[in-house]
């Protein structure tokens, strides 16, 4: 069960959340071809994806504990399952650049505390002090969500082009031979001589 004085604070939140999961819709849409259809990157699916799963989460959480006489563990637990799974299967294959290894971290930091603490809270719904961890968490989560959408506006998701190799060198002409150099015992072709006759 959820403290009447947290009312104020998941009604924000659950707010908060819907407003964002518009504006993601927004930055998906300046580069829909890298992000949705057959030709979208994996990174741009990873990015997207997982900035949606974090506002979800968040949402439902705070929707949830807005319902008088609900437990806020399960939903918590619940949640966290679902956005870890999504997280995975989203970075799964990602190299190191592409995946965004600190905004990764901090994503199983926050879902994974959620989890824990929704489990705690199904054993102790009484314990205030777990649904303050989840109400922190929430921020981590919204804070993930935004990183995560801004690299979307910005396009760091797509492809870098690959550096052009260095300029080779042109090869060499083969030389050519220098009339004034030629053998004047076979006569010079360029001046009409004809050659000498070979001896019999």
């Amino acid at each position: 069960m959820v403290p009447a004085e947290f009312t104020g604070y998941f009604a924000a939140a659950a707010t908060a959340a819907g407003v964002l999961i518009g504006l993601l819709f927004v930055a998906v849409s300046l580069r829909p071809e890298s992000v949705l259809g057959a030709g979208a990157t994996a990174a741009g699916q990873a990015v997207a994806g997982s900035a949606f799963m974090a506002l979800v989460n968040s949402f439902f959480v705070s929707v949830i504990a807005l319902i008088p006489h609900t437990s806020l563990g399960y939903t918590a637990v619940v949640m966290a399952l679902i956005s870890l799974y999504n997280t995975f299967r989203l970075h799964r294959g990602l190299g190191r650049h592409e995946a965004g290894v600190t905004q990764l971290i901090l994503a199983l930091i926050a879902y994974l505390g959620q989890l824990g603490a929704g489990a705690i809270l199904i054993f102790k719904p009484h314990d205030d002090v777990y649904v303050y961890w989840i109400a922190y968490l929430l921020i981590g989560s919204f804070a993930v969500a935004l990183r995560r959408a801004w690299s979307l506006m910005q396009g760091r998701h797509l492809a870098r082009p690959a550096e052009s190799a260095p300029d080779q060198p042109a090869p060499a002409e083969p030389a050519r031979a220098d009339p004034a150099r030629a053998d004047p015992a076979r006569g010079d072709p360029a001046r009409g001589d004809p050659a000498p006759a070979e001896p019999a």
